[in-house]
């Protein structure tokens, strides 16, 4: 799966976007899960301060 993600990043103007991972806690279950998302370099800190 990661290989997919890191092939499409590799393409012209693809040095603009980052992929970032945030561990997120539910709310309901306290349980842990991962957020998986391509987002833009100028983008990463809203992505990381928000829920």
């Amino acid at each position: 799966m990661a290989k997919k993600t890191v092939a499409g990043l590799q393409k012209k103007g693809a040095k603009d976007f980052t992929k970032v991972i945030k561990l997120v806690k539910s709310t309901k279950t306290g349980a842990y899960a991962f957020r998986e998302e391509v987002v833009p370099k100028d983008k990463v800190q809203e992505f990381l301060k928000s829920n």
